[in-house]
């Protein structure tokens, strides 16, 4: 194909590179439509499990912050561990948490604190629809132990 001019040359390859824009622009189009979806919600399955994680270690430090009060208390340890255990867990204001404690009352016996947290998953119903399963929550247990302190 023979052009006449170098401005008719020049008309064509910008007619080819404008036709090749236009068919880029199509192929991101349906790319993000693909992958978009996808990302968003792996990105809010791992948000998912980072609060379940969060609500496990606030669990934790609950136990240890509970039999801490609890060791150092001279009267109704394993009361004041649980109320210490419990005010400790509900400043996260993520998941529930129970809170169970026995032990002390002398000097050198334990107290044990253990918590229970639990936090929802939010992606049951979606994996359900996708043919996967999962549990309705997250949940595990947490648990401290102390020697009583006295003096």
């Amino acid at each position: 194909m023979k052009f006449k001019t170098l401005f008719d040359a020049l008309a064509a390859r910008l007619k080819k590179s404008q036709l090749f824009q236009r068919q880029q622009r199509g192929a991101a189009a349906l790319e993000t439509a693909i992958v978009l979806p996808i990302m968003i919600l792996v990105s809010l399955g791992g948000a998912n499990m980072t609060l379940a994680g969060y609500a496990a270690v606030a669990a934790t430090n609950a136990a240890n912050y509970g039999a801490r009060v609890g060791s150092v208390s001279q009267q109704n340890p394993a009361g004041r561990a649980i109320s210490a255990a419990e005010a400790h867990a509900t400043q996260t204001g993520i998941g529930e948490y129970t809170v169970t404690a026995y032990g002390g009352g002398r000097r050198g016996t334990q107290i044990v604190v253990e918590v229970h947290w639990e936090f929802p998953n939010w992606f049951r119903g979606i994996l359900a629809f996708v043919g996967g399963s999962s549990p309705s929550q997250f949940e595990g247990n947490a648990r401290s132990t102390f020697r009583q302190e006295g003096w």
